[in-house]
């Protein structure tokens, strides 16, 4: 396989310190924003809430993250962190909005390892 091909397995992960409600929010967000919802409508891409590991500030919120797994040759694995980080920034930018003077939490967007699966 290329680089950044999609493979089995292959995807994004995004990594929150904030609510369950933060992450839901997120995740229905990343359903809906284009070209990510075609994709998901398609059964070409799952968006999934996962438990994190140990890692990670210890504080009140959730140890949760959204993993975005492509099925395989739908999208170069590149070519979904960018989407991913465009439809992050879009929703932060929109939380900043509507919640004005409340601190937001700060999404991270990375590749998915194939042993973090």
């Amino acid at each position: 396989m290329a680089d950044g091909e999609a493979g089995a397995g292959s995807g994004v992960r995004v990594r929150l310190d904030g609510s369950r409600g933060d992450v839901g929010a997120l995740k229905a967000w990343l359903e809906r924003e284009e070209p990510l919802g075609r994709l998901v409508r398609e059964g070409k891409l799952r968006i999934e809430e996962r438990a994190r590991g140990g890692e990670g500030r210890e504080h009140m919120g959730f140890e949760l993250e959204l993993v975005l797994q492509l099925v395989e040759g739908a999208v170069a694995t590149g070519t979904l962190l960018g989407w991913t980080k465009r439809s992050v920034d879009s929703w932060k930018e929109n939380r900043r909005h509507v919640e004005r003077g409340t601190a937001l939490p700060d999404p991270r967007v990375e590749p998915l390892e194939p042993d973090q699966e």
